[in-house]
């Protein structure tokens, strides 16, 4: 079965040899809100807990193979890179960044330019609307469908893949290239 339209990678244009690639990761189902619980310490539903390691398979099998991963500390941000790092040959470093947690995509941007250029394609496993807001005013290029995509919604599970050229301390609104975007429901 081929995947849908959008659900892969873009044409030929970019390999990842000009420029850097984020690989934005939201997180996988969480149990409804309860006034019991702390946000923090949501865990993730059935539903999350099989979507997290398609995730992985996902970017297990799509490439490029990540160099470093930043992510929020709540439980199911945790949960879902813990459910998704087996699929990879080679699981990166995690480092968990209180700093991703609920925050503003200007915030996110100054933690991924604090990142190592040696770093290559990093992933950032964080939460709406933060992410899907980084995700739209990044990607500024990219064929019209992928970024329908990006611009529609970032969907729990979700994977957008976005080349950027120069390096993370370049990043800026419109300075990516969308290259791939995928969820569960592909």
């Amino acid at each position: 079965m081929s995947p849908k339209p959008g659900s892969r990678r873009a044409p030929p244009g970019g390999d990842g040899t000009d420029g850097f690639r984020l690989l934005l990761v939201r997180h996988a189902k969480a149990v409804r809100k309860d006034r019991r619980i702390d946000d923090r310490d949501r865990e993730l539903s059935g539903r999350g807990r099989n979507d997290a390691p398609r995730t992985g398979r996902w970017l297990a099998d799509s490439g490029p193979r990540p160099d470093f991963v930043l992510c929020s500390p709540s439980r199911r941000t945790r949960q879902t890179w813990l459910l998704a790092a087996p699929a990879l040959d080679d699981p990166p470093p995690v480092v968990y960044d209180e700093r991703i947690y609920k925050t503003p995509p200007s915030e996110l941007v100054s933690v991924l330019a604090e990142r190592d250029p040696g770093l290559r394609a990093v992933v950032l496993v964080g939460h709406n609307p933060g992410i899907h807001e980084l995700a739209a005013d990044l990607c500024g290029s990219g064929p019209p469908d992928l970024l329908e995509r990006v611009r529609a919604g970032f969907p729990t599970s979700g994977v957008v893949v976005i080349e950027v050229p120069g390096g993370w301390e370049l990043l800026s609104p419109g300075s990516g290239r969308v290259i791939a975007c995928w969820s569960p429901a592909d």
